[in-house]
């Protein structure tokens, strides 16, 4: 076998010839192989070594390779350095070559010696341009250097995912040695942190080629194996010039400072979210328990399991405590996370409700400021409990973390929030104490609020009452009469909605519902007046105008005040009523038979007005006629227009069965019970003899 046969069929691994492929490195530097016999002569001659030097393989085999290349001033020295090399001595060095086409360029040589099947000696010369391996060589320095001295961590890893090479900044941030991870799987080596989602980054890099940029993993290194660390990593797969699949190279940055900051940003954005969610959604009403249920529920599930809100019975009733009293608690709202979780939070409230206050809220008041228990233990619990039933139902609640925060509006403690962590693995921490008390601040106010509407509420309210007649004074025959009032619903004030009943001469009757303008105590004052004014007006036994025009002089002395009222004389042995109204709703006849008219008495100006006449209205009552007097919440809802109301209250009347009160409570039923405004209620049934209807006359 010749040296050519050599070149042809070099050994593989299955016992072929020449079937391993070359490496990429060869490639770059154009690498061209000649081989020679003892005598130097040329018996191989490499495709590459026809393209670096233009002779092909016809005009090179059988020559002297000093005598083809070698410029004539360096032939000798060249055959000398040739037959050294066949003799043991290798060498390595640039000379200047003559192309076939006459130039020269510089090529660097490596000459040895190998040995054919027979033992002869032969000579290996590997060439290449110089320019060319200079660039490579340089090439691999450069990147040598940006690996080794680059401060953002880099690796490479082959097509199985193991470890290949590790630059120092990725060593020192990691805290690992690259003789620790070479060869060696990611999980292996970096267990704290995602390797799966790193893996999974990788194999779709190896498959498609697309690189992935700026993938985020958060973990701990053995470097710092106490805190999370942050990291930006880039993935680029590596191919030859071929384009075999080497590996993938990784970049690493650290980027916790920048992660932290965003959390803290995020966080902040979460904060102000938190406080406009909850600064909305709390004190929506005026009604206390309301104000104390959105509270519990704007801090649940999103800071605890559990939320209680507690206030001083001293607040809540206006009552003073004397000097040494103990201060005693009244829960006013409850929000579980989990109504139906026995075992946790949803039952553990009623547990604590207990005669002795925690000694955690009793502190929390006494000092107006905040505590908080990050971790329950055995002794933190005598701390949270005020007796042993309490102890048992936070230890069977498995509660985990506790935080109490004082209701303060005005300079005055109100209560306290008190929340629980029992399924929340997490502690309490001052981020979290820090966001209840901005919470709590806010919603102290709302509190407060609706404490002070209460009290004024119940002050009006009362007053309002004890104006009204109790019951109706004992009725002529031939009229039944029934009458009703009905306060504004809870968050809303007392109007100044009146009606009465008045004992007339002749066995007449007077009939008045009257709506002051405006709400609270004022109003009620205000209505009080009227309703006096009207009753002494009355025992004159003045016609319906004439008295509202005396009514109208008195309101309008009183504080620039305004009101509605509709005043009717009834007679029930003549069977007629007169009407006259001061700007009020219609009032409502159902004459036996008939369906339910909306009676015309002549429009005026309210009272308070002045100086305006008012009108009236006669009309006959047959035996069974219905009359209804009433304020405009009867009527007016928040959802429809005033006209669907006066149809509804039209209905209702022509199919009223039971009797007068039964029919009235029916229609206070009706009221909607968040409705803002107040309503009386005035209905008579009238029976005897029937006159004939009269025309509606003037009066001033």
């Amino acid at each position: 076998m010749g040296a050519k046969d050599l070149w042809d069929h070099g050994p593989g691994p299955a016992g072929d010839w020449a079937v391993r492929v070359p490496g990429g490195l060869l490639d770059l530097l154009h690498a061209s192989a000649v081989v020679t016999d003892a005598q130097g002569r040329i018996v191989l001659w490499s495709p590459e070594a026809e393209q670096l030097f233009g002779y092909d393989a016809a005009e090179a085999l059988g020559r002297s390779m000093a005598d083809l290349l070698a410029l004539p001033e360096d032939v000798q020295r060249i055959r000398e350095l040739f037959r050294q090399a066949r003799v043991g001595t290798s060498f390595a060095g640039v000379f200047l070559a003559r192309n076939k086409d006459g130039s020269t360029r510089s090529v660097e040589y490596r000459k040895g010696r190998l040995h054919d099947p027979d033992g002869n000696v032969l000579g290996l010369t590997l060439a290449a341009d110089v320019d060319t391996v200079r660039r490579v060589e340089s090439d691999l320095a450069l990147s040598e250097l940006l690996i080794n001295q680059s401060p953002v961590g880099l690796a490479v890893f082959d097509t199985e995912l193991r470890w290949m090479r590790i630059n120092d900044a990725l060593t020192t941030a990691n805290g690992v040695t690259e003789e620790e991870v070479v060869g060696r799987r990611l999980e292996d080596t970096l267990p704290g942190v995602d390797t799966q989602a790193i893996e999974s980054a990788m194999r779709r890099v190896l498959r498609t080629g697309e690189p992935i940029l700026d993938h985020r993993t958060i973990g701990r290194v053995p470097a710092d194996p106490d805190h999370d660390h942050a990291w930006s990593e880039s993935y680029y797969r590596i191919e030859d010039r071929r384009g075999k699949v080497l590996g993938v190279a990784v970049s690493v940055v650290d980027v916790t400072a920048r992660h932290l900051a965003a959390a803290e940003i995020a966080a902040a954005h979460r904060h102000l979210a938190t406080l406009s969610e909850a600064s909305a959604d709390i004190g929506s009403t005026l009604d206390l328990r309301q104000t104390a249920r959105e509270l519990a529920e704007a801090v649940v599930p999103r800071f605890a399991d559990l939320a209680t809100v507690d206030l001083l019975e001293s607040v809540a009733t206006g009552r003073r405590t004397a000097p040494g009293d103990q201060a005693r608690f009244g829960t006013v709202a409850v929000a579980p996370a989990d109504p139906d979780d026995d075992m946790g939070g949803a039952t553990l409230w009623e547990d604590l409700d207990t005669e002795e206050p925690a000694p955690m809220m009793r502190r929390s008041v006494r000092e107006g400021t905040p505590a908080m228990i990050p971790r329950v233990d055995s002794a933190a619990l005598r701390r949270i409990a005020g007796d042993e039933q309490a102890v048992a139902a936070l230890r069977k609640a498995n509660v985990r973390s506790c935080l109490v925060a004082p209701l303060v509006a005005r300079g005055t403690v109100l209560g306290v929030l008190s929340l629980y962590r029992t399924g929340n693995t997490r502690p309490f921490d001052s981020r979290d104490l820090q966001m209840v008390c901005e919470i709590v601040g806010r919603a102290a106010i709302s509190v407060d609020n609706a404490l002070l509407y209460g009290r004024e509420r119940d002050t009006a309210l009362t007053l309002q009452r004890s104006l009204l007649p109790q019951t109706p004074p004992d009725q002529p025959e031939g009229l039944e009469i029934a009458a009703g009032y009905r306060p504004a619903g809870s968050g809303t004030e007392v109007g100044g909605d009146w009606y009465d009943v008045l004992p007339l001469g002749d066995g007449k009757v007077g009939l008045v519902v009257g709506d002051v303008m405006g709400s609270g105590v004022r109003a009620a004052a205000i209505m009080g007046q009227l309703r006096t004014t009207t009753r002494a007006l009355a025992r004159l036994d003045l016609p319906p105008a004439e008295l509202l025009g005396h009514l109208d002089e008195t309101a309008a002395t009183l504080s620039e005040s305004f009101a509605t009222c509709v005043y009717a004389v009834c007679d029930p042995r003549r069977g007629t009523c007169t009407f006259s109204s001061a700007g009020h709703l219609p009032p409502v006849l159902v004459q036996p038979g008939r369906k339910a008219t909306l009676l015309t008495v002549p429009t005026a100006a309210p009272l308070g007005v002045g100086g305006v006449p008012f009108g009236t209205l006669e009309v006959e009552l047959p035996e069974g006629s219905l009359l209804a007097l009433y304020t405009d919440g009867l009527v007016e809802t928040r959802y429809d227009a005033i006209d669907v109301g006066l149809h509804t209250l039209c209905r209702t009347l022509e199919r009223a069965t039971g009797s007068l009160g039964q029919t009235c409570d029916m229609l206070l039923d009706t009221v909607d019970h968040t409705s803002a405004d107040d309503v009386a209620l005035l209905l008579a049934r009238f029976g005897g003899a029937q006159v004939a209807r009269t025309e509606a006359g003037h009066a001033g």
